[in-house]
């Protein structure tokens, strides 16, 4: 079995979804801090529009992802880890325990309806939750209050309201559940690519069952991939699918990727898009790499034209 045609074939990146609730069924979810990336991350996987019954929050890792709104169990699972890590750095911005419990339940009642940061923090300071709109600390409560299943941030960057009537998994069973769909979603993978994806603690990450993945063989498939796509960011070890003597050029720092050119689960090459071009940097020093990938990335430049509504044309340099 080939581990990258795998892989590529899990992240639907070899064979499309449907519809965007087959794929968050498949991938579990897209990262979301950057809407415009979470968009090509579904492009890429056959998905042309966000709609639908999701929900952007604080998830894996403790940033933002795009869920479907069966899957907020993982909120309950992964909440509490999160909120329990940020404890001293909210303490150090003056978010008290006390302040926290309190902005809870104003939190509730200022928003009845969707509301912008800067408007929240008005209506949070009218009920006795002064914030300093110019600190970290807005941002901290709000990531509070969602890992403690209160709100979601909108595609739209607005502050909603979770509905609280969904029921909790015991942490045990959901652990050994979000495994499970971890691997669907990115195996063949270790308990450590899945600790590293999650932002569980090791010792939770013990003791997983085996799970058995579906044999994929290499299609030809070229995907081009955006600079938070999920593919590279769900392993602790990318090697199988990115050689080490390239993954500076991918790896900048800070969980941002290089958009990249995947080929058969193979990152191959990086790209970027400059004045509606798309230019094409193969690794290495082998021409032929980009004659190769050149049918392939001719049809997905297309694609993400369309999708952008661009005039967009690939370069190789």
């Amino acid at each position: 079995m080939s581990v990258p045609a795998a892989r590529m074939r899990a992240q639907r990146l070899s064979h499309p979804a449907a519809d965007l609730d087959d794929l968050l069924d498949s991938v579990v979810a897209l990262q979301a801090q950057d809407v415009p990336a979470a968009r090509l991350a579904a492009r890429a996987r056959g998905v042309r529009a966000l709609d639908g019954p999701v929900v952007r929050t604080w998830a894996m890792r403790g940033t933002l992802h795009l869920l479907h709104e069966r899957d907020l169990w993982v909120v309950d699972l992964l909440g509490p880890v999160f909120a329990a890590a940020g404890r001293r750095r909210r303490a150090a911005l003056g978010l008290t325990d006390e302040l926290c419990a309190r902005a809870l339940p104003a939190l509730r009642e200022v928003l009845a309806d969707p509301l912008d940061r800067p408007a929240l923090v008005a209506r949070l300071a009218e009920v006795g939750i002064p914030l300093d709109p110019a600190s970290q600390a807005p941002a901290h409560l709000l990531a509070f209050a969602a890992h403690s299943g209160l709100l979601w941030r909108g595609l739209d960057d607005t502050y909603r309201l979770l509905r609280a009537d969904r029921e909790p998994r015991r942490a045990d069973d959901g652990v050994r559940e979000l495994w499970r769909r971890y691997r669907r979603a990115y195996g063949p993978a270790t308990p450590d690519d899945f600790a590293a994806w999650s932002g569980l603690p090791k010792r939770m990450a013990r003791d997983l069952p085996e799970v058995v993945g579906e044999p994929a063989a290499p299609t030809g498939a070229v995907r081009l991939l955006g600079h938070f796509d999920p593919y590279l960011l769900g392993y602790r070890d990318r090697s199988a699918v990115l050689d080490p003597a390239h993954a500076r050029l991918v790896q900048t720092g800070g969980g941002v990727l290089t958009p990249h050119v995947v080929v058969d689960g193979r990152v191959v090459a990086v790209w970027r898009r400059v004045r509606g071009r798309v230019g094409v940097t193969p690794f290495g020093d082998r021409p032929d790499i980009a004659e190769e990938i050149a049918e392939g990335v001719a049809e997905e430049v297309a694609d993400l034209g369309r999708f952008l509504d661009a005039d967009a044309a690939s370069t190789r340099r």
